[in-house]
């Protein structure tokens, strides 16, 4: 590995009070002309001011202390690789306020980062380009020369000059719009002085755009822009936005502080949306619902990132983290809060089952590799805060923020929160600082149990077993680190403080014990506990850690799987485990199939939808063996059940999770080649094609999977086709997510050359040719051989953003073999990508324990899905058993 530079934070010598900035872009050209015109003061005499700054060219720069004259600075000296300029001035500048001038141009470049330029078409057809921002974490620099770090804040007076027919936007109200003196064609838009803020928060946007607005009950104006004519698909993104206002001021206690919120739609737009304090900017499938064509997930979506980016406006925006080693505290509180308010506006969605699906067990795999990393990152260099976007940050951050609100109870939880947001506003705070705040609010040792998930990586496994003492239960725990390749075997022992809650068949709702385990070892006595009753820890799957049971205790909690008197929740948590352990080698991966046999009863969508996830994984892995055919007749033996009972068509009184239960089950079926479905899939999608009957939103996906899974060229070419048409970028997507379930060869490249082609968005491409990797053993090969070859492309697209990881961990992820796994790592060494050197190194890790699992366990595997199939002895048809 390259050594580290040694980065260093900009010198505090002179810092910026306010920003008077003016900016001028020009759509046609790509470029833009700024003035900047800062108040700021000189802490300590010097002869040069350092500043951030990327991508612009300064033209003029001086100095004028406050009642004094002018200096113009005499040399400009920029250093790219640090991404800063040194402006040197011909005397020293003394201590004391002053104004900084700098004149500079820039480019709208089309790298998704820094002020951009995004391609959009008008209802006419026309091809036109807005001016937007995206400035988290290090970009603001690219378009203007500022002190770019979280903690140096100012305020902010900015005016755009644009053409007078474009919509022009910015983090406040507009106070002025007047005509500019050199060009009858444009105006000069003033907006408010914003409150005190970091740079990454700043945002403007010129575009065309329509929009729907409202009130929050707390006087906020609410608008939502869309394209030009999809006004209407901005009204559920209103709704929910007007609705988690009041709800966040009321659970903080701390008012949104700003006159106005701005939520827009951006056509090119890398992550999936961006907090920027009064102006959030959305990808347009995080956004828009089309009331006729967004499918019940859509909406789903939408709601979470909502709420999200709205919470983002306290707690990251009003207070901000001291440094980006802190980010985890921004993104994996509004991980966590998002659920909090999705579950107030929408209490059918059941959405805290889904945050265990969706983040919890997403954080543990992740989390179980030895190249994982602790929450708390240090960082230096702005190439590694990419980095550090990812599962643990965000998922595990949420995961262990929602064990702690558990812990300490939502009344005092809250109070902390006030007392923290009250203490810190408008200024930035330190992951410790909120500790603190919790712990005065809660009395417990906050601080000491957080450092044991935040500081050090990796979470422990709890092995329990339980000894009948006349009327008792005497348990016995024991944690270790969970290792993703086997039983923890390192010299030190990582040890943490882990809340323990234990409920029993009693009530399987309710913890009969909660405890703090502080210590490796613990034995604990649970009093008037039957023989027959059992006993299950990690109540609601909150505790973010696994749980290995005895081989007696699995054995009596089993039943209650089959007859439902375990929690959804709980009975996904157990399943989830099971997998983990099997993947891990520490149990066999034939025990788990036959616990997913378990779920023939199951009615909830999360529960299927985990089951589903974790069939996925073994059906990739065994598609590197010769009998990968039998696996699908395992996971249709699984499905059909659930398959039968819901039918194609929705039924009078169902809601959100039937809807998501149906689409999961047709689409895995259809997969599978399940005979029926795959009839059936077929039939509605000739009528859709042919506009007999429009399949509905949620329907689309498991259809177009299993046509193109079971289909030829002419499927593909029909589904192209849907993607031109495609008015909704919902659509599209839908589409670029499913085409590479197709299996011929020659249709797997057709498919990888459409993923690069004008028809995608570039945030897109990752995700078609994801879809290529994940959907067949031919199309693994292939998209490695595709991204490999077209690898300065696609660097050079994502310039080390987040999307360059993703796409490397969606291309490579499911291969199983040790020689694999040493291309992959040869590749990247020659071909570095500084960004995502761990994502390569878990991935290398991943390769190699899928080899290891196979040889493992396939045999076994394959044994008992021959043995499923064998004929029953005699004696079970006699019934004597």
């Amino acid at each position: 590995m390259p050594e580290k530079r040694p980065f260093e934070r900009l010198p505090a010598d002179v810092s910026p009070i306010n920003y008077g900035l003016c900016l001028k872009p020009d759509l046609i050209d790509f470029t833009f002309e700024g003035k900047l015109e800062a108040a700021v003061q000189v802490k300590q005499a010097t002869n040069q001011i350092v500043m951030n700054c990327a991508d612009i060219d300064i033209i003029t720069a001086s100095y004028a202390p406050e009642g004094d004259e002018e200096v113009h600075a005499t040399g400009f000296n920029y250093q790219n690789e640090d991404e800063k300029v040194t402006l040197s001035f011909p005397s020293t500048l003394q201590k004391g306020t002053g104004t900084l001038k700098i004149d500079f141009v820039g480019e709208l470049n089309d790298k998704m980062k820094g002020f951009y330029r995004s391609k959009y078409t008008t209802p006419t057809g026309d091809t036109r380009y807005a001016a937007v921002t995206q400035f988290e974490a290090t970009d603001a620099r690219r378009a203007f020369p500022c002190w770019d770090e979280p903690a140096i804040k100012a305020t902010f007076d900015i005016s755009l000059v644009v053409p007078k027919d474009r919509v022009a936007l910015s983090n406040m109200n507009v106070i002025d719009r007047k005509p500019y003196p050199d060009d009858e064609n444009l105006v000069e838009v003033k907006f408010a002085r914003t409150p005190i803020m970091s740079t990454y928060l700043v945002a403007f946007v010129v575009g065309e755009y329509d929009f729907v607005e409202a009130r929050s009950l707390d006087g906020v104006l609410v608008r939502v822009y869309t394209p030009v004519g999809k006004a209407e698909q901005g009204k559920f993104a209103l709704e929910v936005a007007a609705k988690t206002l009041p709800f966040y001021k009321d659970y903080f206690n701390v008012p949104y502080p700003l006159p106005k919120i701005d939520l827009i739609a951006i056509a090119d737009f890398a992550a999936g949306a961006m907090e920027n304090w009064g102006l959030v900017t959305y990808r347009e499938t995080a956004l828009l619902i089309d009331p006729k064509n967004s499918c019940s997930s859509s909406r789903q979506w939408v709601a979470l990132v909502v709420g999200h980016e709205l919470a983002h406006q306290w707690f990251g925006n009003l207070v901000t983290m001291e440094w980006w080693t802190h980010l985890w505290l921004n993104e994996g509180f509004a991980s966590w809060i998002e659920y909090l308010c999705v579950d107030h506006c929408f209490p059918e969605y059941d959405i805290w089952t889904q945050f265990v699906s969706a983040d919890y067990t997403r954080a543990q795999e992740l989390d179980a590799l030895d190249n994982s990393h602790p929450i708390e990152v240090s960082v230096g260099h702005p190439s590694e805060v990419d980095e550090i976007f990812d599962a643990i940050s965000y998922s595990k951050g949420a995961s262990v923020i929602r064990m702690l609100h558990d812990y300490i109870g939502d009344e005092d939880f809250r109070k902390g929160m006030n007392l923290y947001l009250t203490k810190f506003q408008q200024k930035n705070a330190a992951t410790e600082d909120l500790w603190e705040s919790l712990e005065k609010a809660s009395g417990k040792p906050i601080a000491a149990v957080m450092n044991t998930w935040t500081k050090q990586m990796g979470f422990p496994l709890i092995y329990v077993e339980a000894e009948q003492q006349e009327d008792d239960k005497v348990l016995k725990l024991v944690q270790k680190k969970f290792c993703a390749s086997g039983p923890y075997t390192g010299e030190d022992f990582p040890m943490w403080m882990v809340p323990i809650s234990i409920c029993t068949s009693d009530d399987p709702t309710c913890a009969k014990m909660q405890i703090l385990m502080d210590k490796p070892e613990l034995t604990l006595v649970l009093k008037d506990i039957k023989p027959d009753q059992w006993v299950k820890l990690n109540l609601g799957t909150v505790g973010f850690y696994r749980t290995q049971y005895s081989p007696d205790m699995l054995e009596s909690l089993i039943p209650a799987i089959r007859d439902l008197s375990l929690p959804p929740v709980d009975r996904l948590g157990l399943q989830n485990d099971l997998f983990s352990l099997a993947r891990a080698g520490i149990i066999s991966t034939v025990e788990v199939l036959k616990v997913m046999e378990a779920f023939v009863n199951e009615p909830n969508y999360t529960v299927w939808s985990d089951l589903s996830c974790n069939l996925g994984i073994l059906s990739t892995l065994l598609s590197h063996t010769d009998f990968y055919e039998e696996i699908q007749v395992f996971v249709k033996d699984v499905f059909s059940p659930i398959g039968e009972r819901l039918g194609w068509d929705p039924k009078p009184g169902e809601g959100h999770l039937d809807a998501l239960l149906r689409g999961l089950v047709l689409g895995k079926l259809g997969k599978a080649g399940h005979k029926a479905t795959l009839e059936e899939a077929r039939r509605r999608f000739k009528d859709h094609v042919e506009g007999k009957h429009m399949l509905s939103a949620d329907l689309r996906s498991p259809v177009y999977v299993t046509i193109l899974k079971h289909g030829d060229s002419t499927a593909l070419d029909t589904m192209l086709k849907l993607h031109k048409q495609a008015d909704m970028q919902e659509e599209k997507n839908r589409i670029e997510r499913v085409l590479g379930a197709i299996s011929q060869p020659e249709l797997i490249q057709k498919v990888l050359t459409f993923a690069l082609s004008e028809e995608v968005r570039p945030q897109d491409t990752v995700s078609v040719i994801g879809g290529v990797a994940g959907g067949s053993k031919q199309g693994r090969k292939a998209a490695w051989k595709f991204v490999r070859d077209n690898w300065e492309e696609l660097y050079n697209r994502y310039q080390g953003g987040f999307l360059i990881s993703r796409l490397i961990k969606l291309t490579v992820d499911g291969f199983a073999n040790d020689k694999m796994a040493s291309e992959v790592k040869a590749f990247f060494e020659s071909h570095p990508a500084p960004s995502a050197e761990r994502t390569v190194q878990q991935c290398c890790e991943n390769i190699l324990l899928n080899a290891a699992w196979l040889k493992r366990d396939a045999e076994n595997i394959h044994q008992y899905f021959l043995q499923r199939k064998a004929p029953p002895a005699m004696e079970f048809v006699f019934g004597v058993a």
